[in-house]
């Protein structure tokens, strides 16, 4: 259907009388901040820690406003014969905000999300010089950054999260098979101790044993003759030689057996 002849500048106008009706809603800034969204492009924050001088936001950014300055460390070898190696380290990083027109390439190509949005906007300077922020006025902004949405419930895990708890499982794994294996070197030497000591208590109440065996034996066997009178000079021991010998002192015609009656009688 063709349109009739200011079809177009009558819909201007009933959209300009509806705005006239309404009601002028005035945000009172700076009073009250205004409610704005998590992905607002105010100012980019810095991440020192994970900036790795890579120099792929400098080379990416259309207006070359970013600027980096690094030098280059030797780290010695982690283990005894490896070699050393070399690392960039970080001296400068600034942006000239009177440059940039926040297109957000930087951050994208970060391969080490060491850059983000910060939804900060009020760092307006009387000199443009002043817009131009180094590293520790950039590290500021990002406390201001807004935590990331929530995943969909459906959603698979992110790479970094799920190596980092893979790895973090292992290191599990491996503490706790080493307290196992710590426990059972624990519990042997502990079963050898206990069996040494009693070893060493058998061997003493074996030892005691025989002891007072060998105390009751004694006592039990009668001393010899010998051990009951000694003699202490050569008349007792003269003495003691005829009561020992009957057979010198007695009646030579004495028959040898007593119970026998001598010769002449009945």
């Amino acid at each position: 259907m063709t349109p009739f002849p200011g079809s177009g500048l009558a819909k201007g106008l009933a959209v300009t009388l509806r705005t006239m009706t309404k009601k002028t809603v005035t945000e009172q800034y700076p009073d009250t901040q205004p409610d704005l969204p998590p992905r607002t492009r105010g100012v980019i924050g810095l991440f020192e820690e994970n900036c790795t001088v890579c120099m792929l936001c400098a080379r990416e950014c259309p207006d070359w406003c970013i600027y980096i300055d690094s030098h280059k460390e030797t780290v010695p070898a982690a283990a005894p014969g490896g070699r050393e190696r070399s690392r960039n380290v970080l001296d400068r990083f600034a942006i000239d905000f009177s440059l940039c027109m926040y297109c957000g390439i930087c951050i994208e190509v970060c391969p080490f999300d060491a850059l983000f949005w910060s939804p900060e906007f009020e760092y307006a300077e009387t000199d443009i010089h002043e817009l131009t922020h180094e590293r520790d006025k950039l590290r500021e902004w990002m406390w201001t950054v807004p935590a990331p949405p929530a995943l969909d419930p459906g959603a698979e895990e992110p790479k970094e999260i799920a190596a980092a708890r893979k790895t973090a499982e292992k290191l599990a794994a491996t503490q706790a098979a080493a307290q196992a294996d710590q426990a059972a070197q624990a519990g042997q030497a502990d079963q050898t101790a206990q069996a040494g000591q009693a070893a060493q208590a058998a061997e003493v109440t074996g030892a005691a044993e025989v002891s007072e065996a060998a105390e009751v034996t004694e006592a039990a066997q009668p001393a010899p003759e010998s051990a009951k009178a000694v003699p202490t000079d050569s008349t007792d021991s003269a003495n003691l030689t005829d009561q020992a010998s009957p057979t010198a002192s007695a009646d030579p015609t004495a028959p040898a057996n007593p119970t026998e009656p001598p010769e002449g009688q009945s």
